[in-house]
């Protein structure tokens, strides 16, 4: 601690005087980017720091192994060495040959495509009066008062620099691949909680899944930032006070190397140093290089450990790690289905396992399995056999008998039976398993093919020496080509409001047939009643079609205005908005159908779903929700969370309904809190009965009443009017603080053997229904103490609201 404290001190004191003395300069002799000044693609002199150590400008676009010499994107690099490499880009705005970029002289910092159109401005705080890359590696733009209002620093991409400081909230990406920049699947975030956290994330909804790495730093109030200090240490600072270093080891001299630490494409945050001078190319005449001083996590292949998505590899790899570098590779008999990135994962070089009469894996002389040791994929078994009977061989037999089986994991007296695609793969030293591949011989597919292909010829030949036949078939083609264009013609006119980001406006008439008359009713709520239906233009798929009641007739403005809200939002745990109709006083909203109807109906029918069932639902309207109030462009507050607006689709996937209509009806849904049964609130917080401001902080309670009678599969209305004549809410905290959390499950077995994981969703539910608005978590934090990436304190006792 003395030596963070004396190393924090120093920093404070070398920071201060750079910063000061960079912004001073940068403000004066060395501003020198004055308005007007522009930069294109045909130049080949950068816009370079005053050292010459860093350029700005632009760099050939290179996606593929040929690279393009005609695309460009903007970025900024070490320019002093022969690796040109790139610290900060904007690779999503590729433009082409001829395109500028341009320091306007109304103080804009403004890219321009060949053809003169505005594809990005930088989006500062003001006007500029001038520009300067700074010898740190930042690029910034200074208004009159020498003051920085915009700076690449502050948008980071994949890479932090020496004296760069990462705030809460913020996110580095990493990339594709090494020659692709465009955003990847991890991510390294700087967590509003004061956690520093690596993520695997899911394009392009970017979901996020079960961190592989954090910090553990997360603090009641904190104050956190990541400092990357000029000695080359890395480390998480809450105001004034050090606690923790995320580097430890020495990077070396700034005075000898230079550094950065990146979240590389494999997953990986890695330190880096490189020589100043080719020092080694002094001494022994090879070439220096990057070399990466610290790894985080040292073995990624061991901490990606999630039940969903691929792992450190993609699909049908499997991961070795090699001096802190995870290798994809993929088993015998598979390739990469990319050859410039593996992560993306491995394909079958033979036909998959159908179970058709003349498909390999019903033929016995035909399958042969691949071994692999010390290796396995820990994933995807839909079967296990055990016993003092079961060796290597009889493992293989169980798979050569079933023609589903893709391949065994054997350990001593223990085989499992894999399905397609294998996931998370890993092979390390000490692993006792062996994974057995299941794959065709040699020419065994090539032999299958010719069989199918001289069956299917001998068939189609049969068929067209019928002359009739082939007259009905000229027939059927005929009126397929018919039916294509009338589809075509009729999909031309399909109307689509620019305004409404390409969502598909009805007209009553078109809804008023397709739901047949508004006659099969689907339910009814708060905000109106829905019908079921099929899409105009599209038969046998299904659509739900919402009819709103009660809204302003005069609102088409506003309405317009939510619809565009609603139609913005993209979630795997949100209903789809599809189109709407807005015609007179006709308010209505199509969404797209959820089969299996909505979780009131699931969680208080006759048989409770199973527990791993209901906590996959929580997790994903807790995700969903988090979506709406903090990530998508327009903060949305439900309203009305209850299990009656979370629907189901055919996988049992949680989906959220009726967002976003709250604005609509907002008095409608105020006067409706008030209502009281038994003194329960319900769902509605304290604060609809106080006439408060209503937050964010209203659906977090609500989730709390949820998640609650998740647990117990009972509703807190009928709850209430019960013979214990207390709220829900009052008995499941007594059942949590008197220990008798079994009473809340009953006699779910599965929910009992899992007594940590109710206890954990309890102790949730009980932050979520807090009194106090300012106690209750925000979603992130709820969704990181469900899934178990962060710890849940022990919560006060909720006011009895219930019983006031």
């Amino acid at each position: 601690m003395a030596f963070l404290s004396l190393q924090f001190n120093s920093f404070l004191i070398i920071s201060a005087i750079l910063l000061f003395s960079a912004f001073f300069a940068a403000g004066q002799s060395e501003c020198a980017l004055k308005l007007g000044f522009s930069l294109t693609t045909e130049d080949t002199s950068p816009w370079s720091s005053p050292s010459g150590e860093f350029a700005f400008g632009f760099r050939p676009l290179q996606r593929s192994s040929s690279g393009s010499k005609d695309h460009f994107f903007l970025a900024i690099w070490f320019n002093k060495i022969p690796e040109k490499t790139i610290v900060w880009s904007k690779n999503e705005f590729s433009v082409s040959r001829g395109s500028k970029l341009e320091l306007t002289n109304k103080g804009k910092l403004i890219l321009h495509g060949s053809q003169g159109i505005e594809i990005w401005t930088a989006p500062s705080n003001g006007r500029s009066t001038c520009a300067a890359m700074l010898n740190s590696g930042n690029f910034v733009l200074i208004n009159g008062s020498s003051n920085s209002i915009w700076e690449s620093f502050k948008e980071p991409t994949d890479t932090i620099l020496p004296d760069q400081i990462i705030s809460m909230g913020t996110n580095l990406y990493a990339r594709q691949s090494e020659t692709n920049y465009t955003e990847g699947k991890f991510k390294l975030s700087m967590q509003s909680d004061g956690n520093l956290v690596l993520y695997r994330i899911f394009w392009p909804t970017e979901d996020s899944s079960d961190a592989y790495w954090a910090s553990n730093t997360v603090l009641s109030n904190p104050d956190v930032q990541l400092i990357f200090d000029t000695a080359g240490y890395l480390y998480l600072k809450d105001g004034k006070e050090n606690i923790q270093n995320i580097t430890e080891k020495d990077m070396g001299s700034p005075q000898e190397f230079y550094h950065m630490a990146r979240i590389d494409s494999d997953g990986v945050f890695r330190a880096y140093n490189h020589p100043r001078k080719n020092h080694a190319a002094d001494a022994k005449g090879c070439t220096s290089a990057w070399s990466a001083i610290q790894s985080i996590p040292e073995d990624l292949c061991q901490a990606i450990i999630g039940y969903l998505g691929s792992g450190a590899c993609g699909y049908n790899s499997y991961c070795v790690n090699s001096n802190g570098k995870p290798q994809c590779l993929c088993p015998e008999g598979y390739s990469p289905v990319d050859s410039l990135n593996v992560l993306k994962g491995c394909k079958p070089n033979f036909q998959l396992p159908s179970c058709q009469q003349n498909g390999w894996e019903l033929n016995m002389e035909f399958i042969e399995f691949k071994e692999l040791n010390e290796t396995d994929w820990p994933l995807n078994d839909y079967d296990l056999r055990t016993g003092s009977r079961v060796d290597k061989d009889t493992c293989k037999e169980f798979c050569r008998q079933d023609c589903f089986c893709a391949a065994v994991i054997y350990d001593k007296n223990y085989c499992w039976k894999k399905k397609f695609p294998l996931s998370n793969g890993r092979q390390y030293a000490g692993l006792t398993r062996t994974a057995l591949i299941k794959v065709p011989k040699s020419n065994t597919t090539d032999l299958c093919l010719k069989r199918k292909d001289q069956s299917t010829l001998v068939l189609v030949g049969s068929l067209l020496l019928g002359s009739s036949v082939f007259l009905n078939f000229l027939l059927l083609l005929t009126i397929l080509i018919g039916f294509f264009f009338i589809y075509h013609k009729k999909m031309l006119n399909v109307q689509f409001d620019s305004t409404t980001f390409g969502l598909r406006r009805y007209t009553y008439k078109e809804l008023e047939e397709a739901t047949g008359g508004f006659k099969q009713q689907l339910g009814r709520g708060a905000f109106g009643t829905v019908y079921k239906g099929v899409t105009p233009s599209i038969p046998k798929r299904y659509i739900a079609v919402k009819m709103l009641n009660k809204v302003e007739p005069d609102g088409e403005k506003e309405f317009k205005t939510e619809v565009n809200a609603i139609g913005q939002t993209h979630h795997k745990n949100l209903v789809t908005l599809l189109g709407y109709c807005d015609e007179g006083e006709n308010r209505l909203l199509v969404y797209e159908y959820m089969s299996n109807g909505s979780l009131a109906t699931l969680l208080f029918g006759v048989s409770r779903p199973h527990w791993n069932q209901r906590m996959q639902i929580v997790c994903g309207i807790a995700r969903g929700l988090m979506y709406l109030h903090e990530e998508c462009s327009t903060q949305i507050i439900h309203c009305d969370v209850k299990p009656e607006n979370i629907l189901l689709d055919e996988f049992l996937m949680p989906k959220i309904s009726d967002f976003g209509l709250a604005k609509l009806l907002l008095a409608e849904q105020s006067r409706a809190a008030r209502t009281n049964i038994r003194g329960t609130v319900g769902y509605f917080a304290p604060e609809w009965f106080r006439k408060a401001s209503i937050t964010v902080k209203v659906d977090i309670y609500s989730l709390g009443v949820m998640v609650l009678e998740i647990i117990c599969c009972k509703s807190s209305v009928v709850f209430a009017m019960g013979e214990e004549e207390e709220a829900l809410v009052d008995w499941a905290y007594d059942c949590y603080s008197k220990k008798k959390l079994n009473k809340m499950v009953e006699d779910d077995e599965e929910a009992r053997n899992d007594m940590k994981s109710v206890e954990r969703l309890v102790m949730v539910a009980i932050w979520c229904i807090q009194e106090d608005p300012s106690i209750r978590p925000s979603m992130r934090r709820i969704t990181q103490m469900l899934e178990g990436v962060a710890e849940v304190p022990i919560p006060p006792r909720p006011s009895a609201f219930s019983s006031s």
